[in-house]
């Protein structure tokens, strides 16, 4: 789904001000609040917007250790290890991935003790051959979406 220029713009305020009404992103946008919103129903629709938030920090949990796990598995067992990844808390992600390994897990932990305990759970799942993790140090680069819709929002007034 290619989105325009005013998407762009909306996906801004989204991004700048998310527990502001739709009727507040009309006003600031100048254009009527069901055009707002029926913009909105459909990026939802087409999956240009995949939730609302909130977003939480797993710091601010009790979990300030992020690590990188690469999970080996054994061919043909990919879909069960993905399931019972699932059932591993500390995974808040995991992406089947090309190169250095089959999946990328991102885990976080209380402390490099409790992220040894998941590493362990991991290793230990049927399917999984090994693991290698790296731990995360410091964030450079925040979770950031902006640039990327900024960017987009450029294109579609370049072409449009």
């Amino acid at each position: 789904m290619a989105v325009d220029r005013l998407d762009t713009r909306i996906l801004r305020l989204l991004l700048e001000r998310p527990r502001t009404s739709v009727r507040e992103y009309a006003r600031l946008l100048g254009v009527a609040r069901g055009t707002v919103q029926a913009r909105l129903d459909r990026m939802e629709r087409d999956g240009v917007i995949t939730g609302t938030g909130p977003f939480l920090s797993p710091a601010a949990l009790g979990h300030p250790v992020l690590a990188f796990v690469h999970i080996e598995v054994t061919q043909g067992h990919l879909d069960e290890v993905g399931e019972a990844l699932s059932a591993v808390p500390e995974i808040v992600e995991a992406f089947s991935i090309t190169g250095g390994g089959d999946l990328l897990t991102r885990v976080v932990a209380r402390d490099n003790e409790h992220l040894e305990d998941v590493i362990q759970q991991l290793i230990n799942l049927p399917g999984v051959v090994r693991t290698r993790t790296e731990v995360a140090l410091r964030e450079r680069v925040p979770h950031r979406l902006l640039p990327l819709v900024e960017s987009v929002g450029r294109e579609a007034a370049r072409r449009g």
